[in-house]
C-alpha cells in the first residue's frame, strides 16, 4: 500500500516591487515581517524587480534566499525615479512580470499579498492569484489613486482617478484580508463599503529592540558630520516627498538664522529634499546641512544625532499614508515635532501621549519659538523623549507589531 502523500504547506507570496537588501522604507518593512513569519514555519516568498529603490548599481541576482525567505526578482525596465514618464515605464513592467511570477509560484491554498508599490499593484496581483485559486490580501502602505488627487495629479482628480478608484476596490473586495497600517487608513477603507470584518491594522514599525538613544558611534558620527558639542540640532530622516510640507520648517529656520548654534540635518533624499537645499541656498541658510542615506547598521547613530525631531504630512493625505518615520524617532527617544493634522494618526499620539507638539502647515512662527524652548531646556526634551519610547513600548514596538502579524496569519491559514 502506498504511503499517505503529505500535504504541501501553504505558501505566503508576498509582491513589492522592493525587498532586501533594499533601504526603501518597504523594502525594509516587508523584510522583517517576511523573516518573522519565516522564522515562526511558514513557506513564505517575495515576488521583486531586480532593481534599487535608489537606482543605478547593479541588477539583483533573479534568485535568492535570505533568512528562509526565497525572493524570486523578475525583470523590469530601470528608468529610475529621475522623470515621470520613466518610472510609469517601471510600474508597468513591474505590473506585468509580476503577474505572470505569480502565476508561475502561486498554487491553490497559497495566500498571496500584494503591497503598494506600485500603486494599485493589488489589482492585477490580485487577478493573477484568483487564476490561481489562491487566497488573496492587500497589505496597504497608502491609497491610490486619492493620494494622487490630494495632490493636484490632474489625472486622478477626473474620470480615470473615479475608474482606477473603482478597480481598487472591487480588488480590495474580492480579497479575503485587508491590511491597513492605521485607525484612519481603515475608516475611509470602511467609508468605501470595504468590509470591516476584512480589515486588519498592523503597523508600521522600527527595530526599536535593537536601537537605544545615543548608541556607540553616534558623537563620531555628530563629529563626523561637522556638528560641536554647543550645537542644537533639528533632525529629519527619511524620503522628503510631495506628500511632506517642508515650507513650514523652512521659514522657521530662516526666522532662527542669526541663531548660529541652531542646526537643520536632513538625512535621506526625494523630491522636496531637492527643493529645500535650493531654496535654502537662494535665501543663504547656511544652518541646513544633508547627509545621504544611512545604511541600516548605523539607523540607531544617525537617528540620535539630533536633539529633536520633526515629519510631516499634509493634512489633506490623512488616512491615506501613515508616517513610518515617527517610530525610529521614538525609538531613540527623541522629542517629535509634527508638521500636519493635530487629529491625525501621528499628532494625536504626539499631543496624547506628550512627546512632543503638533504644528499646522504655516504656523512657522510658533514652531521657531518651540525650537527656541526645545534648545534651552533639555530636561524637557528628556521628557518628552522618554514619553515617546514609552508610547512605542506599549503600542507599537517591533516585537508586538511581528507577533499580531504572526497571530494574524496563522490563523487565516487554519
Amino acid at each position: 500500500m502506498n504511503a499517505p502523500r503529505k500535504a504541501r504547506k501553504r505558501k505566503i507570496i508576498f509582491v513589492n516591487r522592493f525587498a532586501w537588501p533594499d533601504h526603501s522604507a518597504t523594502a525594509q518593512i516587508l523584510t522583517q515581517v517576511s523573516e518573522a513569519l519565516a522564522n515562526a514555519g511558514h513557506d513564505v516568498h517575495i515576488i521583486a524587480s531586480r532593481a534599487h529603490y535608489s537606482g543605478g548599481g547593479a541588477e539583483l541576482p533573479a534568485l535568492e534566499t535570505h533568512a528562509g525567505v526565497t525572493i524570486h526578482r523578475t525583470w523590469t525596465s530601470r528608468f529610475g525615479r529621475a522623470n515621470l514618464v520613466g518610472r510609469a515605464l517601471d510600474y508597468m513592467s513591474f505590473y506585468a512580470s509580476s503577474f505572470f511570477s505569480v502565476l508561475r509560484h502561486a498554487h491553490g491554498k497559497d495566500l498571496v499579498i500584494a503591497k503598494t508599490d506600485p500603486p494599485l499593484l493589488g489589482v492585477t496581483i490580485g487577478l493573477a492569484a484568483r487564476l490561481k485559486g489562491a487566497a488573496r490580501a492587500n497589505w496597504l502602505q497608502d491609497l491610490y489613486p486619492e493620494v494622487a488627487a490630494a495632490l493636484d495629479v490632474s489625472l486622478a482628480k477626473g474620470p480615470i482617478g473615479q475608474i482606477l478608484k473603482s478597480l481598487r476596490n472591487h480588488s480590495l473586495r474580492q480579497s479575503e484580508l485587508v491590511i491597513a497600517i492605521g485607525s484612519r487608513m481603515k475608516t475611509r477603507l470602511i467609508s468605501e463599503r470595504i468590509d470591516s470584518s476584512r480589515i486588519v491594522i498592523l503597523p508600521n514599525f522600527s527595530r526599536d529592540d535593537e536601537i537605544s538613544p545615543e548608541p556607540d558611534g553616534t558623537e563620531e558620527l555628530k563629529q563626523a558630520w561637522g556638528f560641536g558639542e554647543q550645537d542644537f540640532i533639528v533632525g529629519y530622516s527619511g524620503n522628503l516627498g510631495r506628500a511632506h510640507d517642508y515650507e513650514t520648517m523652512l521659514d522657521a529656520a530662516g526666522m532662527l538664522k542669526d541663531d548660529r548654534d541652531t542646526r537643520f540635518l536632513f538625512v535621506g533624499g526625494g523630491h522636496a529634499n531637492t527643493l529645500v537645499g535650493q531654496e535654502a541656498q537662494e535665501r543663504g541658510l547656511d544652518s541646513l546641512h544633508f547627509q545621504p542615506y544611512q545604511p541600516e547598521s548605523r539607523l540607531g547613530q544617525s537617528l540620535s544625532v539630533p536633539d529633536v525631531h520633526w515629519l510631516s504630512l499634509k493634512p489633506e493625505l490623512e488616512g491615506l499614508i501613515v508616517p513610518s518615520k515617527f517610530y525610529g524617532i521614538a525609538a531613540v527617544a527623541r522629542p517629535v515635532i509634527m508638521i500636519g493634522d493635530p487629529d491625525g494618526e501621528i499628532g494625536q499620539i504626539v499631543t496624547q501621549f506628550e512627546c512632543g507638539a503638533v504644528f499646522a502647515p504655516g504656523e512657522s512662527r510658533e514652531l521657531a519659538d518651540y525650537l527656541t524652548y526645545l534648545k534651552q531646556d533639555p530636561a524637557s526634551r528628556h521628557r518628552l523623549g522618554q514619553n515617546a519610547r514609552a508610547w512605542l513600548n506599549k503600542h507599537a514596538s517591533r516585537h508586538t507589531v511581528l507577533n499580531q502579524w504572526t497571530e494574524t496569519l496563522a490563523g487565516f491559514l487554519r
